[in-house]
């Protein structure tokens, strides 16, 4: 097809036949348009807004397959289920592709028979696989993750730069990326090493209105994550651990409790990783207790929430990570502890990284970024959409910051309290010495050093050492101070902060530090569709797509995503006309599920 109208019209034909959706999502449609009209494309679309589907789809109206590059194995398996469960032809080739199945994909490649075929990088460079892309007639190559070949984004792999000579090779073949999750730096560099010239960029924003962003400091060991996890009884949900010990002991805690949870990290037996990785894929309710080797890519649209028991690595490792939840965009709640052994271990990978000095100015300021939406005094949204350079004019009112009414004070003589008490003990000192000698505390190493004849001995005793606590961390975040990264913890006064000091500055600080979260509540709001369903037929339509799953070994939501079972759960389709109209149920799955899923709604209405 040449006529780009057509070509649309024929695109929404196939939205709605293929993949059971009445209309596009925002930034859908341009970005198809683009694609269809033959244009190199680099769109940025936040994780949920339906970036698959803008590859997915105009490869079903392209002269010749599409060839899809995807950093996790996985992850491709996924995809190619769900493709084939829509009725669309596709195939993966990777490392654990056995030879006669390899065959038969390149087989099928050839002679036309596929739309898609999903390949790892370092797949995709050998001279064979280039060879037999080329004679397979490839109009067009789809770069998943396209943050993995930046080496300023977050998650860099060296792999993904040899695909710039791929393309190359492949007589500049048309070439679209996608990514969540790029800054306007890793933008840049995305485009200057995967294109020849500037390929037309869509940013699609950065809002997960959907999500619930909560933050709080460390403290109460691992109780505020138990008691997260159990107010989301028979959920999914990922809970992030900075080592591989901690996955193991949370996930241990938590079955002690009754949850379904088990570890993911980088020390286990492969085999026992993608066990693990299935059943989270392919059940319901399920708890991953991971590292951050667990999550690129994982496209589990029914996750309900994502925490962090320590803090992540950068802001943009935050938002992705956040962003494996609530992907079929109903509610989902995330909760990140931080605290300043988490800061003093970061700044020290930084330090030690083999980076050059400019980029490890930027992993400091993304940090730093990190850090000031932790302690942010106002909406969470409002302060991570502006990293991003977008505005947010209200506050969002899905947040803890925006819940609890967080109220500002002018903070400077705080301020100036602690930074003297860090002069006078000649910047040497860390937080906890600090403190006991603001609040007059007489410990061991306070006598010792006769702090306890100092000025500001006893200086700051109108404040408890949990509020001293949250005003360090302000100040931090303000820029005031900062921690030796070699001497453990000490502190050391910037020239921010001695503008503070001596008056020539203020500074706001959050009136007072976070409530803590309280045990089996829920923070996110369900939404009115979910309201609406018949909690009894609904428990039954998720038990039949769980049997149905384990039979064709698929994952549940490629029977049925949660939004599609909640919406027949509402409406009570009583044919199978009816229930064709159901967001997400397209010609193959209406044939393929239609009936068992009717007849049980039928059988639950007494029909």
């Amino acid at each position: 097809m040449t006529d780009p109208d057509e070509s649309l019209n024929a695109a929404r034909r196939l939205l709605r036949s293929v993949f059971g959706f009445d209309q596009f999502r925002a930034h859908q449609e341009p970005i198809i348009t683009a694609v269809l009209s033959g244009r190199d494309v680099l769109a940025i679309l936040p994780t949920g807004s339906g970036k698959s589907l803008c590859y997915q789809l105009p490869a079903l109206l392209a002269s010749g397959p599409t060839v899809v590059v995807s950093p996790l194995i996985a992850l491709m398996r996924d995809q190619v289920a769900q493709l084939e469960g829509l009725g669309i032809a596709a195939a993966t080739l990777n490392s654990s592709t056995p030879p006669d199945e390899a065959r038969r994909i390149r087989q099928d490649l050839l002679e036309g028979r596929l739309r898609l075929l999903y390949v790892a990088p370092e797949r995709l460079v050998r001279p064979d696989t280039i060879d037999l892309i080329r004679r397979a007639g490839t109009r067009t190559l789809a770069v998943d993750e396209a943050h993995c070949v930046s080496q300023w984004g977050h998650d860099f792999r060296p792999e993904y730069l040899a695909l710039r000579e791929v393309r190359d090779q492949l007589d500049e073949i048309q070439t679209i990326a996608f990514t969540a999750t790029a800054d306007a730096a890793t933008r840049e560099d995305i485009a200057r090493r995967l294109f020849p010239v500037a390929p037309e960029l869509f940013v699609g924003g950065f809002d997960r209105p959907n999500l619930y962003l909560a933050m709080r400091p460390k403290g109460g060991g691992l109780k505020p994550v138990i008691d997260f996890v159990l107010a989301h009884d028979g959920e999914s949900g990922v809970i992030y651990c900075s080592s591989r010990a901690r996955t193991e002991e949370v996930a241990a805690l938590l079955v002690g409790r009754g949850v379904v949870a088990q570890a993911y990290h980088a020390g286990l037996e492969s085999r026992v990783r993608a066990e693990r990785q299935d059943q989270f894929l392919r059940e319901d309710g399920q708890v991953m207790v991971a590292t951050v080797a667990f999550g690129m890519g994982i496209d589990k649209p029914d996750v309900r929430f994502v925490c962090h028991t320590d803090m992540p690595k950068s802001i943009e490792a935050y938002y992705q990570e956040i962003g494996r939840a609530g992907r079929d965009g109903l509610p989902a709640d995330t909760l990140t502890l931080y605290g300043f052994d988490d800061l003093r271990l970061r700044r020290l990978q930084i330090e030690e990284g083999q980076a050059s000095d400019e980029q490890k100015r930027v992993e400091h300021r993304r940090l730093d970024a990190l850090l000031a939406l932790c302690e942010a005094p106002r909406c969470r949204r409002q302060t991570l959409l502006a990293y991003f350079g977008e505005t947010l004019t209200e506050p969002c009112g899905q947040c803890d910051l925006c819940r609890t009414g967080v109220a500002v004070y002018d903070g400077t003589i705080d301020a100036q309290k602690l930074m003297s008490a860090i002069l006078r003990t000649g910047q040497r000192f860390a937080t906890e010495h600090l403190i006991n000698i603001l609040v007059g505390t007489e410990s061991d190493t306070v006598r010792q050093w006769h702090h306890q004849t100092l000025p500001t001995f006893g200086v700051g005793a109108d404040r408890s050492r949990e509020q001293w606590r949250s005003i360090v961390r302000q100040i931090y975040a303000a820029g005031l101070i900062v921690p030796d990264l070699i001497e453990w913890g000490r502190w050391s006064l910037t020239p921010a902060g001695r503008e503070v000091l001596h008056g020539r500055a203020r500074v706001e600080l959050r009136a007072a530090a976070l409530a803590p979260t309280r045990a089996r509540k829920r923070t996110s709001t369900p939404s009115p569709l979910a309201e609406a369903a018949d909690p009894t037929l609904l428990k039954a339509l998720k038990g039949l797509r769980t049997r149905l799953a384990a039979e064709q070994k698929i994952p549940a939501y490629a029977v049925f995503p949660d939004r599609t079972l909640i919406e027949m759960a509402v409406h009570r389709p009583n044919s199978l006309t009816a229930l064709g109209r159901i967001h997400g149920v397209g010609d193959r799955k209406l044939a393929h599920f239609g009936p068992v899923f009717l007849e049980l709604i039928l059988a639950q209405d007494g029909g």
